[in-house]
């Protein structure tokens, strides 16, 4: 209707602006201009107002007779109305408990329905609980800081195009179609409803979908390999919702190339327990406390090339040692620190090592590898590597 009445409005306008001696050229073109435009702004206008002025003007009318005859027939039967009760109306503490129980997938659909809760569903509270249930096992300070990087370079991007998107409407805001500034103006109110990107949802969801690569640390990583047994090596990881797997791209060894293992599961995962990096030395600060018995990793690397692995092992006695570790040893009084890897046969140069207490730094050669910085593991670290014992005796 509203583009009815413009429409006769405007041809009334240029009819009567018509003169009766020929018109130069230019004057038609001026004529089919300001068609143009008429019909652009009633494009326009329609289209913003219709949705809310039309439908009230002409769907208003029906509903209060709906109503006024729905009543009547109320008072007819003698039943009282009953007001219908929204979830909104509920207390806020009943409310915060309901949002609190729904999964991520509930969360995420309950947004959906108004700006209210939309709000409330994306509240860092409410999503605080499901990344730690999810992910607080393989995610670390250093995944974190890599999608707070992720989120600084995002907003450097859109405020490189925003400002390019500034200077282009600027020169062509005189001649562009007020169509196009239309959807200009939706895309804008598209940005303001959209998820922001420092929230938990915002980093929940980017790991779900797999589309965020973050650090982690992979159990004896390539399927197993028996190269690999009872080590840690440091990877990025990117979440397959289909398999509810991992994919782990590990840093290049020498002058191999990146490797991708593929279905890595969650019981194969940790996030990185230190923040050292894989190719530097950790600094040790437990030597003067190991004891025989003791369940430590190492550092170890093949050679200078090769990114540091961390390695299983525990606390041996000295060869001259007549002790145990309960009776007459001595062992913790010595410069020197006994470190076995049980998952070699005896006998073979992977079983054994030693270290200095009071000056370790990496000790080795490009026969048997280089050691660097330990650690002392306690209750659930050594659970874990005792699940992941190999069934077989290494060589």
């Amino acid at each position: 209707m509203l583009f009815f009445l413009i429409s006769c409005l405007s041809f009334g306008l240029l009819s009567k602006s018509l003169p009766l001696k020929p018109l130069p050229p230019w004057a038609t073109d001026m004529r089919l201009l300001s068609l143009w435009f008429w019909e652009e702004l009633s494009c326009f206008l329609v289209s913003c107002f219709g949705k809310t002025w039309l439908s009230g003007f002409f769907f208003e009318i029906p509903s209060a007779m709906y109503m006024k005859k729905k009543s009547f027939s109320a008072k007819v039967e003698n039943v009282e109305d009953s007001e219908e009760t929204s979830v909104l109306d509920l207390p806020e503490l009943a409310l915060e408990c309901i949002l609190g129980k729904l999964p991520p997938a509930g969360l995420c659909n309950m947004a959906g329905v108004c700006s209210s809760l939309r709000d409330r569903c994306r509240s860092n509270y409410l999503w605080e609980r499901h990344m730690k249930e999810k992910w607080g096992r393989v995610i670390g300070r250093a995944a974190y800081r890599e999608w707070q990087w992720r989120i600084a370079s995002r907003k450097d991007s859109l405020v490189s195009e925003r400002y390019n998107r500034k200077r282009s409407v600027s020169s062509l805001f005189c001649i562009w179609p007020l169509s196009w500034i239309k959807s200009k103006v939706e895309s804008i109110n598209n940005q303001k409803c959209s998820l922001p990107a420092d929230s938990l949802m915002s980093w929940y969801l980017s790991l779900e979908s797999g589309k965020l690569w973050f650090p982690g640390q992979v159990y004896n990583r390539e399927n197993g390999h028996v190269g690999f047994m009872l080590s840690c090596y440091d990877a990025e990881l990117s979440y397959d919702s289909h398999t509810d797997t991992f994919h782990a791209r590990y840093l290049p060894h020498g002058r191999r190339t990146i490797v991708v293992e593929e279905g890595v599961q969650w019981h194969r995962l940790r996030a990185p327990p230190v923040e050292t990096h894989p190719h530097d030395l950790h600094v040790s600060d437990c030597l003067h406390d190991l004891r025989p018995g003791d369940h430590i990793e190492i550092q170890w690397r093949r050679n200078k090339e090769f990114p540091y692995g961390w390695w299983y092992g525990v606390v041996g006695h000295l060869e001259t040692c007549i002790g145990n570790e309960y009776h007459h040893c001595n062992c913790y009084s010595s410069d020197t620190v006994i470190l076995e890897f049980n998952q070699y046969t005896p006998g073979s140069r992977w079983r054994r090592t030693s270290i200095s207490r009071k000056d370790h730094q990496e000790e080795g050669n490009e026969a048997e590898g280089f050691y660097g910085g330990i650690r002392k593991l306690y209750n659930e670290e050594i659970s874990m590597w005792k699940r992941l014992w190999p069934t077989e005796v290494l060589e």
